[in-house]
């Protein structure tokens, strides 16, 4: 999420916590490690992951234990850095409700017909010749290119399912991200897309969606893609143009699908892909061999018959 710029120093002061490094440094970004640009607050509050967020692009970090600071970047010195990650994105984007099915600071463009019980959020942007069926709901600051059709009940933008355990709760990240639909998509009925925790959620142009399919938080879908029903995605999964996944179909979180990747049905993704490829299974792996596999497993009473028989 895009701030005002904003120092370091002011950005301490605000969760209390204790600068290393330039305190003049200028904030304009607050984001997640998947996302973060030079420019950007990030957070980290676990040994693993510290190298990770102090060599990133981020120019400031909210962290925990004191660790040597890179030249050019900031720390902000927190016990909790989620709990402060949290207040500053409250701070900078504070709750905003609408009480009115379209919001006064939505823009709809022409031609563009929405029909009954669709509800539209502050700040959406919603382009030409779209159509928008009965009792879609599109969360604040979604984007929507040309020539889009959402059918019924879907829900554009919802939070990011993103929590940490704490010792007697779930803690929530705030949500401060966006969904970005760009022009010719079609969104199946009932589907659920889940914003950005901090950046946006891409649906590429020309790509289309069956019903009831989920888009986790911060996933990028390429170009003239199909996702057929009951479709799972998780969150930061990165899927290239021209792919096709079969109803079913799950892919686990951070996980890669490259240019002209096909995913049979009810296939499980737990692991990067290798574009051009189709895949089958659960653990997913290449089609034919997944295929010799099964071919295999059905000779196997006999093969352990034929044993017991010679003996």
């Amino acid at each position: 999420m895009k701030i005002e710029k904003t120092s370091a120093k002011e950005l301490a002061r605000l969760v209390g916590a204790e600068i290393i490094g330039d305190d003049a440094k200028l904030i304009s970004g607050l984001n997640e490690i998947h996302r973060v640009n030079e420019g950007d607050l990030v957070f980290v509050d676990h040994p693993k992951y510290f190298k990770n967020a102090v060599s990133s692009a981020a120019t400031a970090v909210i962290i925990n234990q004191q660790v040597e600071c890179p030249e050019g970047k900031v720390l902000l010195l927190h016990p909790e850095p989620f709990t402060a990650y949290n207040k500053l994105v409250r701070h900078f984007r504070p709750s905003e409700f609408s009480n009115v099915n379209i919001s006064p600071t939505a823009k709809i463009g022409t031609n563009t017909v929405v029909m009954p019980g669709v509800f539209v959020g502050n700040h959406v942007i919603i382009g030409n010749n779209c159509i928008i069926h009965p009792n879609v709901t599109i969360y604040d600051y979604t984007q929507i290119g040309n020539n889009v059709v959402i059918h019924a009940n879907s829900v554009i933008g919802s939070d990011a399912f993103y929590f940490k355990r704490r010792l007697d709760k779930l803690e929530k990240l705030e949500s401060c991200g966006n969904v970005i639909i760009e022009d010719d998509v079609e969104i199946g009925a009932s589907c659920t897309m889940d914003r950005g925790a901090s950046a946006s959620t891409v649906i590429g142009k020309g790509t289309k969606i069956d019903n009831l399919v989920h888009i986790g938080h911060d996933t990028t879908i390429g170009k003239n893609c199909t996702i057929a029903a009951q479709v799972g995605v998780a969150g930061v999964v990165s899927i290239g143009d021209n792919v096709i996944l079969w109803g079913q179909a799950g892919v686990a979180n951070d996980v890669s699908i490259p240019d002209n990747v096909e995913v049979y049905a009810q296939s499980g993704v737990g692991k990067d892909l290798e574009s051009g490829k189709v895949y089958f299974g659960s653990p997913a792996a290449e089609a034919r061999e997944k295929f010799k596999e099964l071919a295999y497993l059905k000779k196997l009473p006999s093969f352990i018959e034929n044993i017991k028989n010679n003996t």
